[in-house]
Parts: structure tokens; sequence; C-alpha cells
């Protein structure tokens, strides 16, 4: 009981501290704003990675996702959590930027060359297990699942990708999904079963996702 106190303060105590640098960037610091992009670059470039497939992609759309932020903080007003809204702008951004890119031809989700390139394991699944193994096999065979997923993921439409992205990756509950896609949760639930088995579909028999 004792730790769940302490577990519940400290939630309470990050939750007041960022609502303070939200409430400082309003009126022009950009120290605190810089605070709040420093806690969620990482995790907001990895979701525009997920969502564009290539990291160059990620990289422009997580900085315009940054700058779009800044440019509307006046709007927020703490209905949702400050990296709800955050993640909702970087994942319509993503959204967006796929939707044009369909309109176009293709490039490999792999690089110009077509390969596994070195630049897209730079930022790793949050919330997924990322202790490095020391067998080369095995991180041999990691990094030949990560790339059968990434396709997976390529052969979904945006909905489907941003939806498992959004739980299976990033572990984000569904309250906060329905919040993001701005859906109500039990959308969130049916969009997500029929996303996974789609996913399942393409990568059957290697990866298997619970449900």
């Amino acid at each position: 009981m004792a730790k769940e106190t302490t577990a519940s303060a400290v939630a309470n105590a990050i939750s007041i501290d960022e609502a303070m640098l939200v409430e400082q960037a309003k009126t022009g610091d950009m120290g605190a704003f810089g605070r709040l992009v420093s806690k969620y670059q990482d995790r907001v470039l990895n979701v525009c990675w997920r969502m564009a497939g290539n990291m160059d992609d990620a990289q422009d759309l997580a900085q315009e996702a940054f700058l779009h932020a800044l440019e509307s903080i006046q709007s927020f007003q703490h209905k949702a959590g400050f990296y709800t809204w955050l993640y909702r702008i970087a994942v319509n951004l993503s959204i967006t930027h796929r939707r044009k890119s369909a309109r176009q031809v293709k490039l490999s989700l792999h690089g110009r060359d077509g390969q596994w390139g070195d630049d897209c394991q730079e930022v790793k699944p949050v919330g997924r297990v990322s202790n490095e193994k020391t067998d080369p096999a095995a991180k041999l065979s990691a990094r030949e699942t990560e790339r059968l997923v990434m396709e997976g993921l390529e052969q979904l439409d945006e909905e489907q990708r941003a939806i498992i992205v959004l739980k299976d990756v990033e572990s984000l509950d569904y309250q906060q999904i329905a919040e993001i896609l701005e859906v109500p949760v039990g959308t969130v639930k049916s969009r997500l079963h029929r996303a996974r088995m789609a996913l399942r579909e393409r990568l059957k028999p290697i990866v298997s996702l619970e449900e």
C-alpha cells in the first residue's frame, strides 16, 4: 500500500511539474518548452519512424510536430495530458505524410538501396525489452524480426498502422489512444483487433502478437 501511495505521489509530482512547464512555455519561456522537447523527443521520433517507415522522414515529421506544438501551445487546455496532445499532432502529421506519399512513387522502406539502413536502428521501440544480447545469432534474429515487422506495418493502412504503433510499440492504454485518435474507446478496441489480425496474417507464422 505504501509503495502504491509513493508511486501515485511521484506520478502526481511529475504531472504538476509538466503542467508548470506548459504554462511557462505559454508565456514564451523557451527553456521550459525545451525541457518538454527533451522529455518526449525520443518517443515522438520513434512514433514518426514507425509511421513513416524511414528515419529521414521521421526526423522531419518529429521536428514539424514540435514546431506545430510550439505554435499552438496557447490552445492546449490540459483536458488531456500534454504527451497525448503532442502524440496527436505527430500521428496526424504522419498519417497525412503517408497519404501524400501513397500518391507518389513509393521508395523502399529500408533506404535508397533497398537494404535495411543502419539509421533505422538508432531508435528502439519504446516499451519493449531493450537489453542488448551478446549472442550474434540472437542479434541477427532480432534484426530480421524487426525488418519483417516493419514490412508488415508498411502494408497496413494508416489507421491500422497508427493503432498498432500506439498500442503494441508505445504501450499506451485504450483511453490514451482514444484521446490521441479522437475516437471512442470501443472504436480503438475494434480497430486494434482488425489491425492485429491484418498484421498477423502478413507475418504468419513468423511473428505472433498477443491480443
